[in-house]
């Protein structure tokens, strides 16, 4: 039998506030954290830490290490996914801020390979490495703390208020080097203008602990702690159960092509447009910014809109769209007109992009009853950002080395991505989701039941 859900009593409207605010703050300071480096990595990593004749290896080599930092953060979060059942979501949060605060500062203050040789790179890989060690826990905890506390029929609209940190997050993150790059001259930059922006997180975290620190345990897992029914392996109940594994499987298929959209256009649209069209960086910086700021209106659009018309029809929608505007997108860039990029990179970043990630915090966080539920959106996430993430850059620029320069097998590529999440979104039966309502008419029990 499956453990109870959260009763449904009145929850105090302030610390909902809190927790909403506690959400997105955390999530766009560790987003910010995170994508400091994917930006730096196509800018100023291949040149400082990973110098060679050829500028293509410079940049493979670069993305490498940008790909780690996704490879750890499976590690993340199945640790801090079995915290967050087992002892609560709250204090998953706190500890996954503060590693990532730390990294982040950490790698504004690393000599490099000039200074050090080979230690450069290598210090860089270990801080990469614990970012994505503390952003795999951060997002299981952060969704499920706005999820867990939304009132009935608006865990969509709830849920998208933590992945808006992820909107904010890359806006600060582009606005702070598109700042620094336009304040100082290139050479400036390059010597040292960029590790202001890694050290400007120490602030962000400072504030965003303060916050954390006072937000309440979600009305789900007190609930499940007054039962006493805490999983004690929540990796292994997950594993037992056949729909449970069903669904690890249909989201992670189902996230592919959301994040490969998202580092194709806000990282590797960068990397592109500098090193193999030689466009200056401050247009594509300035047309990720506007991207961004967008998105922070239609996340929670989408999220709202999830709760009327359903989170597969949501989510499938954005993924078509996303994978239809990429041939025009790469066209765009070819074209070189900044104008023309932005509203390019605005339609399927800003628009499309966020039909997918709106609706995905309450989508996925429905697969798993709630006994197991930080653990299993976890590993969906993070497991799948692996491929659907981490490797993207570097795939991508390995394809248009393949193609000598051009996007075509890239375009073909995001499609073929398209394809399978779809696919695999539209296999989730409607029928094996678990939600509050459902338990509360019994429905969930005579499924169980019939099992």
């Amino acid at each position: 039998m499956a453990p109870p859900t959260a009763s449904r009593g009145p929850v105090d409207k302030r610390d909902v506030r809190l927790v909403v605010a506690s959400s997105v703050l955390g999530t766009t300071v560790e987003w910010y954290d995170f994508f400091l480096y994917g930006t730096a990595a196509g800018l100023v990593f291949n040149k400082l830490y990973f110098p060679s004749g050829d500028p293509l290896v410079g940049t493979l080599l670069s993305f490498a290490t940008f790909a780690l930092g996704f490879i750890a953060r499976p590690v993340g979060g199945l640790v801090f996914g079995h915290i967050g059942d087992r002892v609560g979501r709250k204090k998953t949060l706190v500890a996954t801020m503060l590693i990532m605060g730390l990294a982040t500062c950490a790698i504004g203050l690393v000599p490099t390979y000039a200074d050090i040789g080979v230690f450069a790179p290598v210090l860089l890989v270990l801080l990469r490495l614990a970012q994505g060690v503390a952003i795999g826990g951060e997002w299981g905890g952060a969704v499920l703390m706005a999820v867990e506390y939304a009132p009935p029929g608006r865990r969509g609209l709830y849920g998208s208020f933590p992945q808006v940190g992820l909107a904010l997050g890359l806006m600060l993150g582009t606005g702070v080097f598109a700042a620094l790059s336009a304040a100082m001259s290139d050479s400036a930059f390059l010597a040292w203008g960029w590790r202001i922006a890694f050290l400007l997180s120490a602030v962000l975290v400072l504030v965003g602990m303060v916050i954390r620190l006072k937000v309440m345990e979600t009305p789900a897992f007190r609930k499940l702690q007054e039962h006493e029914r805490e999983s004690s392996v929540p990796v292994v109940a997950l594993a037992r159960d056949r729909t449970s594994r069903r669904h690890v499987l249909l989201g992670m298929g189902s996230r592919l092509t959301e994040g490969i959209a998202f580092n194709a256009w806000a990282v590797f649209a960068i990397a592109y447009g500098t090193g193999t069209l030689g466009m200056p960086e401050q247009p594509l910086l300035i047309a990720v910014m506007a991207a961004a700021a967008v998105m922070i209106v239609f996340i929670p659009l989408f999220g709202r809109l999830s709760d009327r018309f359903g989170r597969r029809r949501t989510f499938v929608s954005g993924a078509v769209a996303t994978g239809t505007l990429a041939l025009p997108t790469f066209a765009a860039l070819g074209m070189g007109d900044p104008l023309l990029i932005t509203v390019a990179l605005v339609a399927v970043l800003g628009i499309a992009y966020p039909a997918m990630y709106g609706p995905q915090a309450a989508f996925y966080s429905e697969l798993f009853p709630t006994h197991v539920r930080c653990t299993g959106i976890s590993f969906v996430y993070q497991f799948s950002g692996i491929f659907a993430s981490g490797f993207t850059p570097l795939v991508l620029s390995s394809l248009v080395g393949a193609a000598g320069g051009g996007y075509q097998l890239v375009v073909l590529y995001l499609v073929a991505a398209t394809a399978v999440s779809a696919a695999c979104a539209l296999a989730i039966r409607r029928r094996d989701l678990w939600s509050d309502e459902e338990r509360a008419t019994g429905a969930q029990t005579l499924r169980e039941a019939a099992q």
